[in-house]
């Protein structure tokens, strides 16, 4: 049997076959980031329209930290090019590559979560909470959701890591990376909304 025949055999029919010319994993995460896009585009469009009838809300946004945020933009950005760097890897059959760009993408991850925390504690420490202001509401509770994507996406990009080190699965290295690109372009319209329009 030739190497891509036997590929093949261990790829699931599920994964693997389509009625649409694309293969129905991936088909899966675009219906599955079409689904993220409602929540957070219902999200973010009702915060645009209530701060254009709230104009103290550019004064609430001061006090976010707008250093840390775009810190953490680039820190998502880099972690970004790894998952890409990860997906040519995969796509050349080098597991174990492809698994090293995927740690380090998790390792970005991680240090964005960390710098998250240490904002959202100096914030509240000063009395910024969700329960100050609508403002606030919005910022913790959107912001929340994108960190809840983020350690979604590193706990599955774990375990297809872990899949890929192995030489298994390197499929699923772009599905997860397809999720990973969509985390960050959220991120790429949160910053400016929350952090830059003050």
């Amino acid at each position: 049997m030739s190497h891509a025949a036997d590929v093949r055999a261990h790829v699931p029919i599920a994964t693997g076959r389509s009625a649409t010319g694309i293969p129905t994993a991936r088909l899966a995460v675009w219906w599955v980031l079409a689904s993220e896009i409602v929540i957070f585009g219902g999200l973010i469009g009702s915060y645009v329209m209530l701060r254009l009838h709230h104009p103290h809300w550019a004064e609430e946004a001061s006090h976010t930290n707008t250093v840390a945020g775009a810190f953490n933009t680039f820190v998502l950005l880099t972690s970004s090019l790894a998952a890409v760097l990860a997906h040519q890897a995969a796509e050349a059959r080098n597991g174990p590559r492809a698994a090293r760009f995927l740690g380090l993408t998790i390792l970005g991850g991680l240090v964005f979560l960390m710098v998250k925390s240490f904002e959202w504690s100096n914030e509240i420490a000063h009395g910024f909470t969700i329960f100050r202001d609508v403002f606030w509401s919005y910022y913790y509770v959107t912001c929340g959701l994108h960190g809840l994507h983020v350690i979604v996406g590193m706990v599955i990009m774990g375990i297809v890591a872990a899949d890929a080190r192995r030489g298994r699965n390197l499929h699923r290295v772009e599905l997860i990376g397809i999720y990973w690109h969509f985390v960050d372009a959220v991120w790429i319209f949160l910053f400016p909304l929350f952090y830059i329009a003050k």
